[in-house]
This record gives C-alpha cells, structure tokens and sequence, in this order.
C-alpha cells in the first residue's frame, strides 16, 4: 500500500488499540516502548510497582497520530474484578487489542481473548518482561538461550491453541531492551497489519 493512500486512510479513521492485562504484568512500560520513549519522558505513562493505570488513559502513537493506545487498568484488582472487567472499561469500544502477561496464559488472559473472538476482533499475545526471565534461567546449569525462548514460544503458542485460537501472534519481549527478542518484530507486524485495521468497519 502507497504512503499517501495509508496517510489518506489515517486522515479519515481513527484506531482504538486496548493494552491489557493483568495488573503488574508491565503494560505502561509496554505503552511507552511501543512509542519509542522512555519512562521518564513527561509524556510517559506512569509506570511502577503499584498498579499504575487506573483509568483508562489514551496515548498518541507518534507515527500514527489517529492511533490511540489505551493503557487499561489489570484485569482482576479490587477496583477491576474480572467478573466486571468488561463491563467496566467498555472493552468492546475498542478496536484491536494487545494482551500482555509476565508469566505465561493465565486464566483472565483467557477470559480476555475469548471475548475478543467474540467480537470478531483480533490480538496479539505479548509475554513481557523476558529479560528476568533469562536472569533467572541462567542460574541453571545448563542454559542455552536460543533454546530457551523458543520453549518459551512454544509453551505461549500450545496454551492459546489448547482454549482455541488456531493461529495466536506471539511476541517475547522486553520493554527495557526493546532492540532484543521480538519487539522490532512486533512493531513491524503492526506496521503490516494497520492497513486492514483502518480499512475495517468500526
């Protein structure tokens, strides 16, 4: 697709994109690597060890400036029970959603993507903070990082296929080391996938 036909699709759509989660799983660092700046930058999303997004707060992406990210509250605290979750944070205004974990599939990751299949709407699955996982798996004995994430991707890629989902995106990453693992993949398969999302009905 040209570049003028995409910057004349940007001009008339407008793009909702959910960052969601569960609470502590890094989604605010996410928000502010995927925008290429860093936390301390004043247009940061503030990020930190207590749950940082409890409104629902937009951030502009700055190649994209019709493509809102949405840094949601986790799925699961007080304020935000999974049961009202949806109800909540009216989960179906949203256009394409990013789902992001720390551990591996968990159960409101499950709720999440089930939810979004309903709707007929996609999601890439984002398990974050891969760079203390590595930490931690080189106190082992043996350690070969290569086969490790791809373990890793496997272990991500069966647990989504196990609840359904035929052909799930996943992307190991680390907001702090975005130049390592999958996050340039995962910006490029944005930059692939945006022209249907502009050209879908919303």
């Amino acid at each position: 697709m040209g570049k003028l036909f995409k910057t004349h699709l940007e001009e008339k759509k407008k793009i909702n994109i959910a960052i969601t989660g569960e609470s502590g799983s890094g989604k605010s660092t996410f928000v502010n690597a995927f925008r290429g700046i860093s936390d301390g930058d004043e247009r940061a999303a503030p990020t930190g060890v207590i749950e940082s997004s409890k409104d629902l707060i937009p951030y502009f992406h700055p190649e994209h400036p019709n493509v809102k990210l949405w840094d949601l509250p986790g799925i699961g605290t007080i304020e935000f029970p999974a049961v009202k979750y949806l109800e909540l944070v009216k989960f179906e205004r949203f256009d394409f959603f990013i789902i992001i974990s720390d551990t591996g599939f968990r159960e409101n990751d499950v709720k999440l993507a089930q939810e979004i299949q309903k709707m007929k709407k996609k999601f890439y699955f984002v398990r974050s903070k891969i760079d203390n996982d590595i930490q931690a798996a080189k106190r082992k004995r043996y350690f070969n990082n290569e086969e490790y994430l791809a373990q890793l991707r496997v272990n991500c890629i069966q647990g989504l296929r196990k609840q359904g989902f035929e052909s799930p995106q996943v992307f190991l990453v680390s907001s702090f080391e975005s130049h390592l693992y999958d996050f340039s993949l995962l910006q490029q398969t944005f930059e692939r996938d945006l022209p249907e999302l502009l050209l879908a009905e919303h």
